[in-house]
């Protein structure tokens, strides 16, 4: 019987998704989260890992001789070192679309906050605003309507094509930057990344954090947008230097930010853009739907069930 540990088990299933089709694949060793100082000692004999951002660098694979395979319980696999487990003749697998829907409604959640102000006109009705109101309504702060908005995608994968399908329906007009021109839907068009930047009203960002993506959103780049743009992330932190984001929306008070990722996660100190009004902040949570969650599950199954089976699917390395 195969041996199975899972290192950071509490954010894929909290309590409300089952493990029982893993435990009849092999011996489940279940931790909710693992400190890096054990994570050898944890899979000491351990014949397959599951981690979602549990590192498995060099140091801990060279003292693991008894392992055989790795799934990442994510899309993206920047915490495992694959020379490594090239070497080693370890294969890692990952798993794909399973959020595809959950990111893209959670853009569009933050968006329509954004734009029809939701949070701030509940917090002022609470506050007895709609009470002292002398009409039957009020609106002292700009609601925008999507339709005719430029909508502009950074990266045009699932994610990103799933994000444009729903902007048109909207009636948005959608700018798309990716590596390489593809087919592209009526109503979708392809632009450089300037144009991107300069003719966006909202800019949605989709794109793998690589080293000619990182930290794209800076000062330089910013200084090409519309001062009331709406800038989405919920794809990874080091996309956006939040510095330069901060002292953006800073200046351009009628610009507005909706961040689902950081640099530093969970943070370590407050980030600046929390004290923010025109900066909403959700932690991380995008991708975890319950479906979603119930996908990605049923995806690692799938991964180790192959892998039983001699085959080894949506293999990374």
């Amino acid at each position: 019987m195969l041996n199975i540990v899972v290192l950071d088990a509490y954010t894929l299933n909290p309590g409300d998704l089952s493990w029982d089709a893993l435990s009849k694949l092999g011996k489940l060793t279940i931790y909710d989260r693992t400190d890096v100082t054990s994570i050898v000692e944890r899979c000491q004999n351990a014949d397959i890992v599951l981690t979602n951002k549990v590192p498995l660098r060099e140091a801990e694979l060279r003292k693991l001789p008894k392992l055989k395979y790795i799934v990442v319980m994510a899309t993206g696999y920047n915490n495992i070192d694959i020379e490594t487990t090239r070497e080693l003749h370890i294969p890692v697998s990952n798993v794909k679309n399973y959020s595809t829907s959950s990111v893209a409604q959670h853009v569009f959640a933050m968006l329509l906050n954004a734009l029809n102000r939701v949070q701030y006109y509940d917090d002022q009705v609470k506050k007895g605003a709609w009470d002292r109101s002398s009409d039957f309504c009020f609106y002292d702060s700009p609601i925008r309507n999507l339709e005719g908005m430029r909508l502009g995608i950074l990266g045009y994968g699932d994610i990103g094509r799933k994000v444009a399908h729903i902007a048109l329906s909207f009636g948005m007009k959608v700018l798309v930057h990716s590596r390489t021109k593809l087919d592209y839907a009526d109503g979708v068009t392809w632009v450089d990344r300037d144009t991107l930047f300069k003719e966006s009203e909202v800019l949605t960002l989709h794109a793998p954090l690589t080293d000619e993506t990182f930290e794209i959103i800076n000062h330089s780049n910013l200084n090409k947008m519309k001062q009331d743009i709406v800038i989405i992330n919920t794809a990874r932190g080091g996309l956006v230097n939040e510095k330069d984001l901060y002292d953006f929306l800073i200046e351009n008070v009628n610009a507005h930010a909706c961040i689902d990722v950081l640099n530093v996660e969970p943070p370590d100190k407050p980030s600046l853009l929390f004290g923010l009004k025109n900066c909403s902040v959700t932690p991380h949570q995008a991708w975890a739907g319950t479906v979603a969650r119930s996908h990605l599950m049923k995806g690692i199954e799938d991964n180790i069930n192959s892998f039983i089976k001699g085959q080894v699917i949506n293999r990374v390395n």
